[in-house]
């Protein structure tokens, strides 16, 4: 016996089936943003960021007023800048000094697709120096070493 379909009965299985792919590539689509990160890499999440002890309050407002606008709130990046919360920041990797050069002479993009971090003239090596026992505590809180 052979069933025949009216042309509604076939439109309307047209849309589902579309609306099934449409959801469907959707679904992929989102499901592998997440899993991308440039270098391969994903970088730590922050939560709240906590309030810094008092020892590294100075640095925490140093932070905040001169890093904060590419680097995020408490490290996390931007769209503007990458996180430190990440691997590559590691002291490791990039030690203490790596961050007066960059305030003092910024630097070309090597790691991240942001482009090159200019020189921030407004900031002074010991002002650095505070920044980076904060960033340096912020990465431990996240695990980062």
């Amino acid at each position: 016996m052979v069933s025949q379909m009216s042309d509604v009965d076939m439109r309307s299985c047209s849309m589902k089936s579309s609306r099934m792919l449409l959801v469907s590539l959707l679904a992929l689509i989102l499901s592998s943003a997440s899993s991308c990160s440039q270098d391969g890499v994903e970088p730590k999440r922050a939560g709240a960021v906590a309030s810094a002890p008092a020892e590294l309050r100075e640095g925490e407002q140093k932070f905040n007023a001169y890093c904060s606008t590419c680097h995020g709130i408490g490290g996390a990046g931007t769209t503007q800048g990458p996180p430190f919360l990440h691997k590559v920041y590691e002291p490791n990797h990039h030690g203490d000094e790596a961050f007066q050069r960059a305030a003092t002479n910024g630097v070309k993009a090597h790691h991240w697709q942001f482009g090159d971090m200019p020189r921030i003239d407004a900031v002074k090596p010991e002002d650095v120096g505070h920044i980076v026992k904060y960033v340096r505590w912020l990465q431990k809180q996240a695990g980062i070493f």
